[in-house]
């Protein structure tokens, strides 16, 4: 699991001489492992920010026990659901429009309403996508939201967009670096992101339409635009922010996601397979400690939609615990960090 020094909670916006409280609502039916990851992942959060509340939606017998439980510290309230959107949902979205009172639709209404800054769910992605757009809103000025998700690496790299959307023109993808920009100065504390375009080659007027179009507008537009990087170079630290189209983003996401589960399965078959290799496994363990937690998804937990009228977090379905609440604590210090403040302005100056 991720090392929780991974995360800081501590935000650069501060009130009374302490942290800001921030509520965010939390799907408690959300993910293959709800309701009892979910649960234990808000537990760990409260436990990592003191000033943290959770509005928990719900069942009544889901959520009533654990919001009068010592693990919930007296900073959770019970938002009580009577619907549900399946992960298989045929139509998430028109399940969002018809089912008013499902625990994604109540989470995402609490921030629309004021009552949250931000709500996340490791239910069905589409629904989490549905719900920000329709039932929060769109910030005036942004075309589309784009999912932007922080990949380990030499150092946190921010790729956007990562399935959100999968047909882009070149000006969706100069919005969604600078949508993304204020993701990495909110979370990673990075003052001046670099941009750059992913591409097949690192030379001007390389890839597609879409990739030759939007690096003359990128250069043109975006402020501390970098040119073109390979998909060898995404890990590498080369850039601290890469922008690319949905279907690309996904497709990248997916395979080095899988690339790093099988990697450390190697290994371990590997250093387990003799007496001679599990004493070298021995003397490696903490190299491979270190190892497993860089690689770790789980260090931010969830993917952002970058441009609604809130914080709307998508965390992945088969999330564990920690990935629970690592998501709830950056979603926490983004709203510190004022993100969707920095994103309205952002959208604005480019008008």
């Amino acid at each position: 699991m991720a090392h929780t020094n991974n995360i800081d909670a501590t935000p650069s916006a501060e009130q009374g001489g302490g942290v800001l409280p921030v509520t965010i609502a939390v799907d408690a039916l959300g993910g293959d492992f709800a309701p009892s990851a979910v649960l234990d992942g808000v537990a760990l959060a409260l436990q990592r920010d003191s000033q943290l509340r959770v509005a928990l939606c719900g069942p009544a017998e889901v959520i009533e026990p654990f919001a009068t439980s010592s693990a919930a510290r007296g900073r959770v309230d019970a938002h009580i659901t009577t619907e549900e959107i399946a992960m298989d949902e045929h139509d998430p979205a028109r399940a969002v429009r018809s089912k008013k009172d499902a625990s994604i639709v109540v989470a995402a209404r609490l921030v629309k309403e004021g009552a949250a800054q931000g709500f996340i769910s490791a239910g069905s992605t589409a629904a989490c996508l549905a719900a920000g757009t329709l039932v929060i809103g769109r910030i005036r000025g942004v075309a589309r939201p784009t999912l932007a998700v922080v990949l380990p690496g030499k150092r946190p790299v921010v790729l956007a967009d990562t399935g959100a959307n999968a047909d882009c023109k070149p000006e969706l993808l100069v919005q969604f670096a600078e949508m993304a920009r204020a993701y990495a100065q909110a979370t990673l504390s990075i003052d001046n992101p670099s941009i750059a375009l992913l591409n097949i080659g690192s030379e001007e007027g390389k890839g597609s339409e879409l990739a030759k179009a939007t690096q003359v507008l990128m250069k043109e537009q975006i402020h501390n635009f970098i040119g073109n990087v390979e998909g060898r170079d995404i890990l590498d630290g080369k850039a601290d922010v890469i922008v690319t189209d949905g279907f690309t983003g996904n497709v990248v996401l997916k395979t080095l996601e899988g690339s790093m589960f099988y990697l450390l399965a190697k290994l371990k078959t590997a250093f387990m397979a003799t007496g001679l290799t599990k004493l070298a496994a021995l003397v490696l363990k903490g190299s491979f400690k270190e190892l497993k937690s860089e690689l770790d998804p789980d260090q931010y937990g969830a993917a952002p939609l970058l441009g609604v009228k809130g914080l709307c977090l998508v965390a992945h379905g088969s999330s564990s615990p920690e990935a629970i609440a690592n998501g709830i604590l950056v979603g926490a210090k983004a709203v510190r960090n004022e993100l969707t403040e920095k994103i309205t302005a952002a959208v604005q100056a480019q008008k």
